[in-house]
């Protein structure tokens, strides 16, 4: 859906508990010279031209067709959930590997990852084959769900509200350029060794855009009490295969793998 004047296009975090994307193209993009960039501080309002290339960017990301990712959610002290893959942004599905590491000594948790705008597959769950073998099953190597909403209490899975925010990069057609009329030019800097441009939105959400490419390269924004990163790279079309139905068991027709998984 097309945004308004005054409305946010960049996706709205789901929020973990409770209720609840850019670089300035420098001044060179506002056509601005090398003097006028030495003199701009931060926390300048965005010009139109740069207001233009961030209402492009995430329809940028669909006509590209997709990109390489990496997601990192510190969610609690000393423990980050990284998630690090590809998406599809024309079909809006993607495949990870997902790193829980907890810094206590704990050893790191793995899981491989597809997902859709509908479900979640998770494989290297710990205790499927025997949960498998106790119900009479075939061997699996992956377990579908579907991807949880947040409930009436305000709460979801961090790792369903991760695997939503990304295809949620993308759009089907630009945004207007009067949605980003409270961003301001926070700085330039390097992200994955391309010189970019960050902007903050009025709800603080900061997006950097590489200066050369226009390409969005980074999002973050907070969830509940701790920042979500989403790193994008290498932008171009992306040929995802999800997993097979006989390599996949699935949780809602077999609740009792689901309990036996704790999933």
């Amino acid at each position: 859906m097309r945004s308004r004047p005054g409305t946010h296009p960049f996706p709205t975090p789901l929020r973990v508990a409770a209720a609840g994307v850019l670089l300035a193209l420098l001044a060179l993009l506002s056509g601005c010279g090398s003097e006028d960039a030495e003199q701009r501080e931060p926390g300048a309002e965005v010009s139109s031209e740069e207001a233009e290339v961030l209402s492009q960017v995430l329809y940028a990301n669909r006509q590209q067709g997709g990109a390489d990712f990496e997601v990192t959610a510190p969610f609690a002290e000393g423990a980050v959930l990284t998630l690090t893959g590809e998406v599809d942004f024309a079909r809006g599905i993607g495949r990870a590997q997902a790193v829980t590491s907890y810094g206590d000594g704990r050893p790191d948790d793995t899981r491989t990852l597809f997902f859709t705008e509908d479900d979640l597959w998770q494989g290297g769950v710990p205790g499927l084959d025997e949960a498998l073998t106790a119900a009479g099953l075939p061997a699996a190597t992956y377990v579908r769900r579907p991807i949880a909403a947040t409930d009436a209490s305000g709460t979801a899975s961090l790792l369903d509200v991760l695997v939503q925010m990304v295809p949620r990069l993308s759009a089907r057609s630009a945004d207007d350029p009067r949605s980003f009329a409270d961003y301001t030019w926070v700085g330039s800097r390097s992200v994955n060794g391309q010189l970019s441009s960050v902007f903050q939105s009025g709800t603080g959400a900061r997006i950097a855009v590489a200066a050369d490419s226009k390409l969005l390269v980074q999002y973050l924004t907070r969830l509940q009490d701790f920042d979500v990163t989403i790193t994008l790279a290498d932008h171009g079309e992306r040929e995802i295969t999800l997993p097979s139905d006989e390599d996949t068991v699935s949780l809602t027709e077999h609740p009792e793998i689901a309990a036996a998984l704790g999933l």
